[in-house]
């Protein structure tokens, strides 16, 4: 039987282990994809650092932002053939039920999470319903191609499904590690006229300045909203919020304007609460859940990559062999670079 190296989490909180496996079989409607890149995100230092998040069993493979080629394909289906280009959809999505019929694969109805109940494609090889692959154009290189399944089409997401971000509206972004950085990269190519970055890291801050916001505001070194006041004297129309804590949620909501929408993509276990009502509801301000993305978001940034007219050439920070898996997630959790995405290759160079 023919085998394949992956990474693989025994214990949550407990460092991957580097296993040698049989390549899996795909089932009818199911591909075998041969990864070559799988980006890394908060979700797996939750799993395997912090261990804080549940998975449906153990051993299982991480990795839910990956693409690669198609290296074979379950009977009954043909869709999808032998050395395509494709990235996963993070989660495999049914394709039948209610919201999968309607594009909103993002809230499927039986949907599986790669690396929490699948396996997942920090490995040589992967399987994944043939119906939530994604194509992958020749233009958009396959690290790229990774990270947009998740650390871009989120933000991307949130700002215009959930956000409805129109031209000429100012933006917030509460937390500008890679989701955020990439909420601003995306809001100033959609015609934001004011981008507003808030975070307590002076490197990202900077680097967000350098992608397009306009101001940079630290909540540590003093009050963001009498700062806000003076940069956008009547408060935001869209803020996302991207770390899932409740003084953020708290702070995102204080620096809406009347009419605005606070976003919440970041996760926790945390409960905010809302400003009082009288001034809440007065002032019809909203606040939105944004949960990852649905294919069409994806799809549609692919597009835009290969046309020219999203560049996502410095979203990747640093690149490593599975065998240094565990670096590598080291590297993501420490955010001593300001990091952005991490990426880790499984086939040998």
């Amino acid at each position: 039987m023919a085998t394949m190296k992956a990474a693989r989490l025994v214990q949550p909180g407990s460092p991957l282990e580097i296993h040698e496996v049989p390549i899996p079989t795909p089932e009818p409607g199911e591909v075998l994809v041969r990864v070559e890149a799988c980006g890394l995100c908060g979700t797996d230092i939750h799993l395997a650092v912090d261990g804080d998040l549940p998975v449906e069993r153990t051993p299982i493979t991480l990795g839910h932002e990956a693409a690669g080629v198609v290296a074979g394909a379950g009977a009954d289906d043909g869709s999808v053939k032998e050395g395509d280009r494709v990235a996963l959809f993070p989660a495999a999505s049914c394709g039948s039920c209610h919201f999968c019929r309607i594009g909103r694969e993002s809230l499927c109805d039986r949907s599986k999470v790669y690396g929490m109940a699948r396996d997942g494609a920090l490995a040589e090889y992967v399987t994944a319903p043939a119906a939530s692959v994604i194509a992958l154009p020749p233009e958009v290189p396959f690290d790229i191609g990774a990270v947009v399944t998740d650390a871009v089409a989120t933000p991307f997401h949130a700002l215009r499904a959930r956000g409805a971000l129109r031209a000429g509206e100012t933006v917030g972004v509460v937390g500008c590690g890679g989701l955020g950085t990439h909420a601003i990269i995306l809001a100033r190519m959609m015609g934001a006229s004011c981008i507003v970055a808030i975070d307590t890291d002076r490197r990202a801050l900077e680097r967000a300045l350098r992608h397009g916001a306009d101001f940079a505001l630290n909540p540590s070194e003093g009050d963001v909203r009498k700062s806000l006041r003076t940069a956008v004297p009547g408060g935001l129309d869209l803020v996302l919020e991207c770390v899932g804590a409740a003084k953020t949620v708290q702070l995102a909501i204080r620096c809406l304007g009347k009419s605005g929408r606070a976003v919440l993509i970041g996760v926790g276990p945390e409960r905010p609460e809302l400003p009082p009502l009288v001034a809440f509801v007065g002032r019809e301000q909203a606040v939105l859940g944004s949960f990852g993305m649905d294919r069409v978001d994806i799809e549609d940034l692919y597009g835009l990559i290969a046309s020219g007219r999203l560049n996502l050439s410095e979203s990747i920070s640093a690149r490593y062999p599975l065998a240094k898996a565990n670096d590598a997630l080291q590297h993501l959790a420490r955010k001593e670079d300001a990091v952005v995405r991490v990426l880790v290759e499984p086939r040998d160079r």
